[in-house]
């Protein structure tokens, strides 16, 4: 008889300066829930502002929503290589600064070095940004991410689901997000056509 455990899916998530912290909180809290994927957080320095700023949370609180933490500095962590396995990464939110780094290789950090690992490995990349309106450096970043493999999730809410409260529109999102990875529990609102 086989007691061995079930192996986790391994989950990168890093949060950044932009705002919007909510969707990295959020999309930790979702993780946290399913029992088959293992969670690698690296928060940035300004995302940790940004965290405290609009959500009222340390970086410990935060951290205490994972089963990894990484130092953003820690170029050497496990997920700065193509040898760590993963489903995947989301840089939610992903800032101006991130986004630019990403698409341009500069691997300055552990947040980029892991995207630019993700991309390297063919592995889903999916980035949040939360910045409007756009400049032109924006949208060529956005569109140089794109044609490497990425994918540009901006948080447009859906209103299709009727929301009432921000988590409403904040959570649909975050589950569309991680349909993205064939992750999906029953509260996602999913369009089924108007009949006429």
């Amino acid at each position: 008889m086989n007691t061995q455990p079930p192996v986790k899916k391994h989950f990168i998530v890093a949060m950044t300066g932009a705002s919007g912290a909510i969707y990295g909180i959020t999309l930790l809290k979702l993780l946290q829930k399913m029992p088959d994927i293992e969670t690698h957080l690296v928060i940035s320095g300004a995302g940790s502002i940004t965290l405290t700023h609009e959500m009222g949370m340390s970086v410990d609180q935060a951290n205490e929503l994972a089963d990894h933490v990484y130092n953003v500095h820690n170029i050497s962590a496990a997920i700065a290589s193509g040898s760590f396995t993963c489903e995947g990464m989301v840089i939610a939110p992903c800032s101006m600064r991130t986004l630019a780094a990403v698409a341009h290789g500069f691997c300055d950090n552990l947040i980029t070095r892991s995207a630019d690992v993700t991309l390297k490995e063919r592995r889903k990349l999916v980035l949040v940004p939360r910045e409007a309106p756009l400049n032109l450096a924006h949208i060529r970043n956005m569109a140089s991410v794109t044609e490497m493999g990425g994918i540009i999730y901006p948080p447009v809410p859906a209103f299709y689901n009727h929301p009432q409260i921000i988590d409403d529109l904040v959570g649909q999102t975050v589950r569309r997000i991680l349909q993205l990875f064939n992750i999906t529990d029953s509260q996602l609102a999913v369009w089924n056509g108007i009949t006429r």
